[in-house]
């Protein structure tokens, strides 16, 4: 791709800028790997931390909404944080996201696991903001889908090895959380010896972007990360509901991110060939179903499978959707993408777990129906 006009107004910058290159990809594909495996790998830890401190997992809901916390925190700052390049969203995100993963892998008290995925989060906050301002232009859905399916394949390799990890009986399965640590280097020294500039900032200011299709968009962005989080954070504790032991339970739960990472890699392939939100839609729903009526470990684990076959195009899809609307400049996009990524994961799973404090966890799941039919409505009117 050569420089040109972009669909939301902007002139396109070069390829090693836009996402040609192989800096901004390598740099992109290392941030999104990182976050899949160390968010993915909280979930698998809740029911791991839940069992060494003796506590029922849904008494620690609230520890992955610190990583819509720092989304929420961080959004606002974006076009300022993004103003300077991606070099200090990617390095302060990786050494964020480092010392996080420590305390999580090390700790022994709700405090420092608290404090651990607080850093976590908002690291992760900042590689979830500056990955679309890297991508963004005409053909971002299908680079955005392609990134964000290295990162669900790295997702796979975490509750594997958390689950494998434990299953040795050496110390706990938490430990395998330190497996982020090496590519996080890799990213800082990559950041710093080959620093990618983004495009100038073009397009509305943050008052005037707040308008009906910025708004149904967004929704659309919220919707469609609550499904994923509600599967990503409960789908090993739904395997243990079945009877899974907890390493077992670790391991089968590499189904979701495994349908996630392979709807992914093929997105750009879907996209041309079928209508994905409507068709991730009807097949997430159905996987729900499955999720909810299984009697047994292996078909929960299919269920989560097909689940996330059915999600994988729903996030990269409706977020390139929302930073391609006129008139709004890429980090104020790349702000508003954060923002409700934010909402829906300190909403989405906190809600399912009060759901499941008085109903059942497989119950509970349920309410992902409602979010998908809501996201299909919205989605038809844009």
């Amino acid at each position: 791709m050569t420089a040109g006009v972009s669909s939301s107004g902007e002139r396109a910058a070069p390829d090693d800028v836009r996402g040609g290159g192989g800096a901004v990809v390598r740099q992109a594909a290392l941030a999104q790997g990182s976050i899949g495996f160390a968010i993915t790998g909280l979930g698998a830890c809740l029911v791991l931390l839940a069992q060494d401190l003796q506590v029922r997992p849904e008494q620690l809901a609230w520890l992955p909404t610190t990583f819509g916390a720092g989304l929420l925190a961080v959004a606002p700052i974006g076009p300022s944080l993004l103003r300077r390049g991606s070099r200090p969203a990617l390095v302060g995100g990786a050494l964020l996201i480092a010392a996080g993963a420590i305390l999580l892998a090390t700790a022994t008290t709700v405090p420092v696991a608290a404090a651990g995925a607080l850093l976590l989060g908002v690291g992760g906050a900042a590689f979830v903001l500056v990955t679309p301002a890297m991508l963004a232009g005409p053909s971002a859905a299908g680079r955005l889908t392609t990134v964000i399916g290295l990162s669900s394949a790295a997702s796979v390799v975490a509750p594997l090895a958390i689950g494998g990890w434990d299953t040795t009986g050496i110390g706990t399965g938490r430990l395998a959380l330190l497996l982020v640590v090496p590519p996080l280097a890799m990213l800082i020294a990559d950041a710093c010896r080959r620093p990618v500039p983004l495009p100038p900032a073009a397009g509305t200011s943050p008052a005037s972007a707040v308008s009906w299709p910025v708004a149904r968009r967004w929704a659309v962005v919220v919707l469609a990360v609550s499904v994923e989080f509600c599967f990503t954070i409960w789908g090993v504790a739904r395997l243990t509901g079945a009877g899974a032991s907890t390493g077992a339970a670790a391991l089968l739960g590499t189904a979701f991110p495994f349908g996630m990472a392979c709807g992914r890699l093929a997105g750009p392939w879907l996209l041309s060939r079928l209508p994905v939100v409507v068709t991730g839609a009807l097949v997430t729903g159905v996987s729900t179903l499955a999720v909810v009526v299984a009697g047994s470990p292996a078909l929960v684990a299919a269920g989560l499978a097909g689940a996330g076959l059915g999600v994988a195009t729903l996030y990269p899809v409706t977020l390139a959707r929302l930073v391609a609307t006129p008139g709004l400049s890429r980090a104020h996009a790349a702000s508003v993408g954060a923002f409700a990524s934010g909402t829906a994961i300190v909403a989405a799973p906190a809600a399912l777990a009060r759901l499941a404090d008085v109903a059942d966890l497989r119950l509970a799941y349920l309410v992902t129906l409602p979010l998908l039919a809501a996201m299909l409505l919205l989605h038809r009117r844009d």
